[in-house]
């Protein structure tokens, strides 16, 4: 709703300075809220202005403030504006705010709140092409591979909600010498029963063993050799081995990524992209793109003198392909399949480097779509252990999260009886995963701190479910109460104009998350609602009040319900209502 009142802002702007109203709609932005004072609604930057060539660019930026405030009236959807410091600020007729914010939420929430702005109009929406997760075939999933699952799935929601066509893709690490060693151990170590009762835990210990005993024996390197050149010339019994493992390994993530609330519309891997890698080592051979080092391997030269100063190497001295080949030749081939407008590579920041030089290479062969592919790159997680020790995989993380989460509820006075108390403390210890991953700058390391990521009163995934699970109580308590109308005038009091001044900015969040791709806009802002909420559950008594009192806090508590759950869910986070 806060299109409503930037529009007409926008539009008294234009009728003052002769201009299309639609030059200051990004220009007007919701003022944020400094504890509870009171602030006006919108705020317009002169020195925004002026960079636009709207307002001339010299002369005192304070007083043109001044005049511009003067020249605009107040009116009966604007009632005050004021000047202060070269900004320009706005607060709407009180009764129409909470009239037009609270519009949309009559019996059911609003799933599209904010969705429909205006600040949304010039992007370039089309298909977006995400990929991420990406572990490696044959283990069991690191927890290594949680920051880019999680992250990558916020991207890609964030991409759907705001209209996009999205294509979820994990790209597996299955292919390389790793499977020669593999596929030579199973020869040895390997034992089929075992790998049906648990596959992935078996292949985990004949690759560790293999490696171990690999170190001083010389005929099992030539074992493991002589098994990865038989998957390269796609040898039956080899490819067979090779396809049981993948298929083993992908049925297992799956059910981490069930756990996770999360899906892929496509499982793609190294493997899918050798014979295409080949094509491309001659197509960078035919546009003299290709060069022999003096090690005699092909490289890309990418010093911007031509001088060989900085080599990308795209061919081993024995004519063997490496990893950034085949990633040449997947982003090629998911061009022609799946005409994307943009790609998204989401892996941790020491790749930099690597999609760099993957960019660079695809615009050297004339690819100008390479323009519109990203690497967002993510820092590492410190210190991320159980109970037992160092963590490994990422099942063990999601163990304890329940377990702890599920001793915490039990010892809470205000837990209520659940259903099922198992999956509610799965969700939100996922939910507190998230938030702690999500609350700082992605590039950024952080410390995994067990405690802190658990607390229910802190700035925490576990807030943010209380919060949602407090307000759904709140729902089925008064059931039968909401009415198809209400009395704006008996929600004005500054706890109740607060939390709708916050829920002005919810556009703006999504706006900047679009721009950046970085999800602490809206954690933060997520975060700074539940605080307001539970000064509202104090202050605002649905229960006990007058019908039209009660039925217009009603309406603002189901309001704030569902852009709470809006908001969880585009972060990955599955709302629970009850806790």
């Amino acid at each position: 709703m806060a299109c409503f009142f930037r529009r007409r802002i926008a539009a008294k702007l234009g009728r003052t300075l002769q201009q299309s109203e639609d030059v200051f709609i990004p220009a007007l932005s919701a003022v944020p809220l400094f504890k509870k004072q009171k602030t006006a609604d919108f705020r317009l930057s002169v020195n925004t202005l002026r960079t636009n060539g709207l307002l001339p660019s010299s002369g005192d930026i304070k007083l043109q403030a001044e005049n511009l405030a003067a020249q605009l009236k107040p009116d009966s959807l604007v009632e005050d504006i004021s000047a202060d410091r070269g900004v320009v600020s706005f607060t709407v007729n009180r009764k129409l705010f909470v009239q037009k914010m609270l519009e949309p939420f009559g019996k059911q929430g609003d799933e599209k709140f904010g969705l429909n702005s205006e600040l949304f109009n010039n992007l370039k929406r089309g298909t977006t092409l995400v990929e991420y997760s990406s572990p490696n075939i044959a283990k069991k999933f690191h927890a290594g591979h949680l920051r880019s699952t999680i992250i990558g799935n916020f991207i890609a929601n964030l991409k759907q909600s705001l209209g996009y066509n999205v294509i979820r893709m994990n790209y597996l690490g299955d292919w390389g010498m790793q499977f020669g060693l593999l596929g030579a151990g199973f020869g040895q170590f390997g034992c089929q029963e075992r790998l049906k009762q648990n596959p992935l835990q078996h292949l985990f210990e004949v690759y560790v063993q293999v490696n171990k005993e690999a170190e001083h024996d010389e005929n099992l390197k030539h074992a493991a050799q002589d098994f990865f050149r038989q998957l390269e010339q796609q040898e039956s019994q080899a490819v067979s081995l090779w396809q049981q493992f993948r298929d083993i390994t992908v049925n297992e993530y799956q059910q981490v990524y069930k756990r996770l609330g999360i899906h892929f519309d496509i499982y793609s891997g190294e493997s899918c992209h050798l014979d295409q890698a080949q094509k491309v080592v001659q197509q960078l051979q035919s546009q003299g793109l290709l060069k022999t080092s003096e090690r005699g391997t092909g490289v890309v030269d990418l010093s911007p003198d031509g001088d060989m100063s900085s080599v990308c190497t795209v061919l081993r001295s024995d004519g063997t392909t490496l990893y950034i080949t085949r990633d040449l030749a997947a982003a090629i081939d998911r061009k022609l399949k799946y005409h994307f407008d943009e790609m998204i590579y989401v892996t941790d920041k020491s790749q930099s480097n690597h999609f760099q030089q993957l960019f660079q290479i695809l615009l050297a062969m004339g690819h100008s779509w390479a323009e519109r592919c990203q690497h967002v790159p993510f820092g590492l997680v410190q210190g991320m252990k159980t109970r037992t020790g160092e963590v490994v995989f990422l099942e063990d993380v999601l163990d304890e999260a329940r377990a702890r989460m599920l001793d915490n509820m039990s010892q809470s006075k205000t837990t209520k009886e659940m259903d099922d108390p198992e999956d509610t403390a799965e969700k939100v210890g996922i939910s507190a995963l998230i938030v702690q991953d999500f609350k700082g700058p992605l590039q950024s390391d952080y410390k995994f701190d067990w405690d802190r990521m658990l607390q229910a009163q802190g700035d925490t995934g576990v807030f943010l479910q209380y919060t949602h699970a407090r307000l759904c109580s709140l729902i089925r308590r008064n059931e039968g109460i909401e009415a198809a109308t209400f009395d704006p005038s008996l929600l004005l009091e500054q706890t109740s104009i607060t939390i709708l001044q916050h829920l002005l900015r919810y556009d703006e969040v999504l706006y900047q998350s679009a721009q950046d791709l970085q999800p602490r806009h809206l954690v933060n802002f997520l975060l700074k609602l539940c605080h307001l909420i539970a000064s509202a559950h104090r202050e605002l008594p649905v229960k006990g009040s007058p019908q039209d009192v009660a039925q217009a806090r009603f309406r603002l508590f189901n309001g704030a319900c569902s852009v709470l759950a809006n908001g969880m869910r585009i972060l990955g986070i599955t709302p629970v209502d009850k806790m």
